[in-house]
């Protein structure tokens, strides 16, 4: 299942999309995809309704309705920085050899056309089309990597936009540059696990005003999903519904020579296949 929520600012309603212009409305069958859906075998519960509507023709036009993230506000948004090699090459950093853990604001997270605003006093406001991870389940010690697997509730496109003067020249904090409102646009739709053939091979890329900057693939990836979520597992304890951002791909606005980054007016274009496309106009500071 694609899973959507659409309708205004916080007040979107979950549905499941049957195609481009169509979805099955699920708002009757659960209040929201959030921590309690995930935690309580939502998915499950859909499956069968869902398909029913769907075969009874029971299915609503999109038109111009406002696509929300895809999961309601988390737990927890927890980021791997660092890791893809080619990434980490163009920054000049060494390839880790244990996953980079930060964490950002759960109140970064936005629809994904939504505006992205840049913060007051940015200089290096940057780009990084990202794989998320929604957690499906409780989860915490996993005894294997393999179990990982039945912890993911699905996938999900989202650009971890970064200010990289407040991640790198303010303290050494790269939480300060990374929780700046409107700094984590997701979706259009959360795909379970069984809609992805293999994660370890999805193509990505983003574009910065009709610029390709970033073109990559998972395969790239230095820890792939599933060693994240079980190594996550070992500090922490995962919640339904988290969202686990797992790095960027070569062409951020840092790496660039001389860097480029964003400004007011700009318009960032990413996807990856089998989540989407996504679309974000730059506005300047409020």
């Amino acid at each position: 299942m694609l899973l959507m929520r659409i309708g205004a600012p916080g007040a979107e309603k979950p549905v499941v999309r049957v195609d481009e212009g169509h979805y099955v409305d699920v708002s009757d069958l659960t209040p929201d995809f959030d921590e309690r859906f995930f935690g309580t075998g939502g998915l499950a519960r859909l499956a069968e309704p869902v398909a029913e509507r769907i075969a009874t023709g029971d299915v609503l036009p999109f038109g111009d309705v406002r696509i929300g993230a895809p999961i309601a506000r988390p737990h927890q948004i927890l980021c791997i920085g660092l890791n893809y090699s080619d990434h980490a090459a163009e920054t000049g950093a060494a390839v880790p050899s244990e996953p980079i853990l930060f964490t950002k604001s759960p109140n970064t997270l936005i629809g994904p056309h939504d505006d992205v605003r840049i913060p007051r006093n940015s200089v290096k406001t940057d780009w990084e089309v990202e794989l998320g991870i929604v957690i499906g389940s409780r989860t915490s010690y996993l005894d294997s990597v393999e179990q990982a697997r039945d912890a993911i509730a699905g996938y999900v496109l989202v650009n971890d936009v970064s200010e990289r003067e407040f991640q790198q020249e303010r303290g050494g904090q790269w939480s300060k540059g990374k929780s700046a409102e409107t700094f984590n646009p997701a979706g259009p739709w959360l795909a379970t696990t069984d809609e992805i053939s293999d994660v370890r091979d999805l193509d990505m890329f983003l574009d910065v005003s009709g610029v390709r900057r970033q073109t990559g693939n998972t395969k790239t990836m230095i820890f792939d999903p599933y060693f994240i979520v079980h190594y996550l597992s070992q500090f922490l304890v995962l919640e339904p519904g988290d969202l686990i951002n797992t790095g960027t791909p070569p062409g951020v606005g840092l790496g660039l020579k001389p860097p480029v980054y964003l400004k007011p007016g700009d318009v960032m274009e990413l996807g990856i296949a089998g989540l989407g496309k996504a679309r974000q106009n730059v506005v300047g500071p409020r």
